[in-house]
């Protein structure tokens, strides 16, 4: 109406007459409901703790939760924000079982257990870092410690192949149900390679100990304590971290030793250490369509 006002230069009497409108509608100004933000709150938690209940379920449950609040005011606002129940679910698989927990297949020797796991963190423009954590539970030896801004199931297999030609590949690894961990192509490359996987039970994170242990140490004292320009900064930080800590930090549970020097103990060899590079190459070439040809070049340039 104020537009057909400013164009034709006419009053609101006129065009009102002209469009068939009545001029009472031309007064009206909208009210927004004083609780009306913390109406919308409320059904946004709602939808997450109940995802598959849809708007009048919704209405039902804020009047039993004692709003005053008609179907048709829910439906409305339900719309204008978005909601709606997801049409298909999708189930997510669960792998590991207690067994695979640190107490019931411990590690007995060297590359007899690796276990691995994702730690985040930030640099100090507020971008994301994700470090990936390698750790030999007998040793204790830190064998990976690689960070970037975002790390694929991929990534992680380079890390393995650079890991698996410097010391051979272990008996077996161990890992929560992390999407990467449990990706297809991560699976495929240690089937190939003849690793075996020790999944935990999920949410039993104590399962895990070496891990987890490892991680908040990492957290303690790399982490918390250095402020990260860029991940170029964080790689070159972590690097010597994890250089002091495998032949510097003395280890309590290796009676004060540092990691690379208890390992350099050992008299007997690495259980597990075979494949060596030699070995490991038609190991990959015959896995690779299953995790990709990257990860298959990243090794040929090694």
């Amino acid at each position: 109406m104020t537009h057909v006002q400013g164009q034709l230069d006419i009053s609101q009497r006129r065009a009102c007459r002209v469009l068939g409108q009545h001029r009472s509608t031309q007064r009206y100004t909208p009210h927004i409901a004083d609780d009306e933000a913390r109406l919308v709150g409320r059904m946004h938690e709602l939808v997450r703790l109940h995802p598959r209940r849809g708007y009048r379920l919704v209405w039902g449950t804020l009047r039993l939760d004692g709003w005053r609040v008609n179907r048709k005011r829910v439906y409305r606002l339900w719309r204008r924000e978005g909601l709606r129940v997801p049409r298909k679910q999708h189930k997510r698989r669960r792998l590991g079982a207690s067994a695979n927990g640190i107490v019931r297949q411990p590690a007995c020797r060297m590359n007899d257990v690796w276990c691995w796991d994702f730690v985040h963190d930030r640099d100090e423009r507020g971008r994301a870092l994700k470090w990936l954590t390698l750790v030999d539970e007998f040793t204790r030896e830190c064998i990976a410690l690689e960070v970037d801004g975002s790390m694929t199931s991929d990534d992680a297999i380079d890390v393995l192949v650079e890991a698996f030609r410097i010391r051979g590949a272990p008996r077996h690894i161990r890992s929560d149900n992390g999407p990467e961990f449990i990706a297809a192509a991560i699976r495929a490359f240690l089937s190939a390679t003849e690793v075996k996987t020790l999944y935990i039970e999920h949410g039993s994170p104590w399962e895990n100990g070496f891990s987890e242990s490892f991680n908040g140490r990492v957290r303690d004292e790399l982490l918390n304590a250095e402020i990260f320009m860029d991940v170029r900064d964080a790689k070159a930080l972590g690097a010597a971290w994890r250089n002091d800590y495998n032949h510097h930090r003395p280890h309590s549970s290796l009676g004060y030793l540092p990691p690379a020097r208890f390992a350099a103990k050992l008299a007997s060899p690495a259980l597990g250490a075979a494949p060596l590079a030699s070995e490991l190459r038609p190991l990959l070439r015959s896995c690779a369509p299953c995790f990709g040809a990257a990860s298959m070049r990243t090794y040929e340039r090694r």
